[in-house]
């Protein structure tokens, strides 16, 4: 089985990167301005040959297909899958898949509930991005990949009003058993970050790849990821290989190189100095160390 999705993240008016979503260059460095996604909408829709969501991949009814379908998915439940992508996506004769950090609904910056429970209503697929976003997913314990993928799951399926089966890995950390654990939450398709159209079963859980998208990226790449042409997606997985064995070695300190590459990175593509914004999700509360995430699971503090 194969698919052809592509990984977004939040949309914005203007250069206002913080406007949706994590603050920070880091982040800003995977989010659009609103005009650059209307562009990409218009060449993906004419490259695609194949409009779909999870439901092709996950229903068995589904008339069989060379063509592998196209999937929009866009992660951290920023305030602008409602406020803006949804819209331009429905105008486009698009549906999204739109995963949502629970820890964050409700927050300034992050989709409501009522809007999540819209957005269903709309035909787009909801689907959980853990509860916390723990950076490094992949290093967890059982334990706590249990967590994020239970909890999470189990407060959209009760807002949803119904079984919550699918899923993203925040971080692009994906491992086996986080793919194990998902599948033991309930989930049965998982979407990573890895750039291949191949898809795979992990104890009865589908794992997706996806083809990242980020700021400048032109919308004539997106447009031939979504053609399925081969260059482009193999650029896309040398590059992804490489950042792999540089998180496997680095660790932390590959973390932290990042923020200060993206930082740099982000003031080029802006054509003005970096701001200087914290790379993080919301400030510490009292008590906690800069940098320092609390996450609803457990009580527990997770480093960003």
């Amino acid at each position: 089985m194969r698919a052809l999705a592509l990984a977004y993240h939040d949309v914005v008016d203007g250069g206002a990167w913080d406007a949706s979503g994590f603050p920070g260059p880091t982040h800003a460095t995977y989010k659009l301005d609103r005009r650059a996604f209307e562009q990409h909408l218009v060449a993906v829709s004419g490259a695609a040959r194949r409009r779909g969501t999870v439901s092709d991949l996950l229903d068995a009814r589904a008339p069989a297909s060379h063509r592998p379908p196209v999937l929009l998915t866009f992660d951290d439940g920023g305030s602008s899958a409602y406020s803006c992508i949804a819209d331009l996506l429905e105008r486009a004769g698009w549906r999204g898949h739109f995963f949502i950090i629970t820890d964050y609904l409700d927050r300034p910056g992050f989709v409501a509930t009522a809007q999540v429970r819209e957005l269903a209503a709309r035909g787009h697929m909801i689907g959980t991005h853990s509860c916390s976003h723990p950076t490094r997913m992949a290093s967890c314990t059982w334990d706590r990949l249990m967590q994020e993928w239970t909890k999470s799951a189990a407060i959209l399926s009760e807002l949803l009003g119904e079984p919550m089966r699918i899923a993203s890995v925040p971080g692009g950390a994906y491992s086996r058993r986080v793919a194990e654990a998902a599948a033991v939450a309930g989930i049965t398709a998982l979407f990573t970050s890895e750039p291949t159209s191949r898809c795979r079963q992990v104890d009865g859980c589908l794992v997706v790849g996806r083809y990242a998208v980020r700021r400048g990226t032109p919308a004539r790449v997106a447009a031939a990821l979504a053609s399925g042409r081969l260059l482009p997606r193999l650029a896309q997985l040398c590059f992804w290989n490489c950042k792999k064995l540089a998180k496997a070695v680095g660790g932390e300190r590959y973390l932290a190189l990042r923020r200060m590459v993206y930082g740099v990175t982000s003031a080029r593509v802006d054509g003005a100095p970096a701001r200087g914004l914290p790379d993080r999700g919301p400030p510490a509360l009292e008590g906690e160390q800069p940098g320092v995430q609390r996450s609803h699971v457990a009580g527990e503090q997770v480093r960003r």
